[in-house]
């Protein structure tokens, strides 16, 4: 074994995954402690997630493009390389705004901070959700040997049948963001966003984001193949993290707008275009989600498949 592929084996490592999930718990920690993020502490945590999360888009995406005589793993990669891409951009996006002082007060005082810690540890935790698929979906990828083309399609009952083809189908995910971006266009012309619409963008991403979470969790339930289990709940613990993260800002939000029985019209312009690209960045993270739950399901059916008729081409 090389060192490359040492060096990969301990960063993928479940126990270096927690590692990482306890440091940005304790750091997050610390630094909130006087209620207070200074410009270096903001830079540091900003610096560190955008180097962690771009250095595992390249990772991903090399493995997109690496020759696999499984084919469908190039897809689940490429999958999750478009939903780091969303979550990359809006970390990138939020601290440049963060660090310019272009971005103000979030929800309100003075638990804005709490805010702030939440969305850096749930964005450390999905981050390491996708390390931790990444381990088991390279061991597949390099190893597995069926020649998908040849396997006969499951039946499955028509009407849900069709009904998952079209949800999956990336000309419904770009219709999905089409509609996103309009939504948001069209509530944030006069700069002031009430209660109801605010209501209406939060329950749209969480129920989004938790039937998604549910059907991935699913799949890895009815999998046979453990390693494909272990993909199922790298992926399921990176979107139970954005979730939980869309469920406590718009909790706060909303709070915010019902204790306050204000609108947000004093907010500059800037923080609009903040909460906009925020909006719409999360969506593409789920429509990605979706389409790779294609590939997912295809790869469930494949394992089925394989166990069913004993093949040993194989080797976990």
């Amino acid at each position: 074994m090389g060192i490359k592929e040492s060096f990969e084996g301990v960063m993928m490592d479940w126990r270096t995954v927690v590692l990482v999930a306890l440091a940005a718990i304790l750091w997050r920690t610390y630094i909130s402690l006087d209620h207070e993020i200074a410009l270096w502490e903001s830079m540091c945590s900003g610096i560190a997630l955008i180097i962690l999360g771009w250095s595992l888009f390249g990772y991903v995406y090399s493995l997109s493009r690496k020759e696999t005589s499984w084919l469908i793993s190039n897809k689940m990669a490429q999958g999750i390389a478009v939903s780091l891409t969303a979550l990359n951009a809006y970390v990138l996006i939020y601290y440049g705004m963060r660090w310019y002082g272009l971005l103000r007060i979030e929800v309100y005082l003075p638990y804005d901070f709490l805010l702030r810690d939440a969305r850096y540890i749930l964005l450390v935790m999905a981050y390491c959700g996708i390390i931790f698929a990444m381990r088991y979906l390279k061991k597949m990828h390099d190893n597995y040997l069926l020649v998908t083309e040849k396997m006969p399609e499951m039946r499955r009952p028509a009407v849900p049948d069709a009904i998952f083809k079209i949800i999956t189908d990336e000309r419904t995910t770009i219709v999905i963001i089409a509609i996103a971006f309009f939504w948001r266009s069209f509530i944030s012309l006069d700069r002031e966003i009430l209660l109801w619409e605010s209501m209406c963008s939060g329950v749209a991403l969480i129920i989004f984001g938790w039937v998604l979470f549910g059907y991935i969790s699913s799949l890895s339930v009815r999998t046979i193949r453990p390693s494909v289990a272990k993909i199922y709940q790298g992926i399921c613990i990176a979107i139970f993290s954005v979730n939980m993260y869309v469920v406590v800002y718009y909790a706060m939000k909303w709070y915010r707008l019902l204790a306050f029985a204000i609108a947000e019209e004093d907010l500059v312009p800037l923080d609009f275009v903040f909460r906009d690209i925020q909006f719409f960045m999360l969506v593409i993270f789920y429509c990605s989600a979706i389409v790779m739950s294609k590939w997912l399901e295809k790869a469930s059916e494949e394992c089925e498949y394989l166990i069913k008729k004993g093949e040993k081409m194989y080797k976990e």
